[in-house]
């Protein structure tokens, strides 16, 4: 009988782990939306990226993803990045902490008109 409880307990574990996933991919891509929507030349596009992944994040799923955190980076001058990291909630409190963390990256290129001439100038 105690197989089973710990089966099931990992099964659950499992799934909560998949569905915290699924919200701190899902706050990355609408953060990467902003990021990637806002100017070439914004230079409060990192602000408002973060704020929008912090914001779906308390909006989907609040106990879902303890300490979740929002950053961003830009790889090219005209390729933006958001990464949202938490951890998983434990089914089972009482045991040593466990490493459940997620991380999900969301990103690309800047939208913005790019002439027809062959050029790679972005404005």
């Amino acid at each position: 009988m105690p197989v089973v409880l710990a089966v099931s307990l990992l099964i659950v574990q499992v799934a909560l782990w998949f569905h915290g996933r699924q919200v701190a991919e899902a706050a990355a891509r609408e953060g990467a939306r902003v990021a990637r929507a806002a100017p070439i030349d914004s230079g409060d596009w990192p602000g408002a990226a973060t704020a929008k992944a912090t914001d779906i994040v308390r909006a989907i799923g609040p106990r879902l993803l303890d300490n979740a955190t929002a950053t961003t980076s830009e790889r090219e001058p005209d390729e933006r990045f958001v990464t949202v990291t938490g951890s998983a909630v434990q089914v089972i409190p009482l045991l040593p902490p466990l490493a459940f963390t997620i991380t999900a990256t969301a990103g690309g290129p800047v939208e913005c008109f790019r002439p027809d001439d062959g050029g790679e100038d972005c404005g």
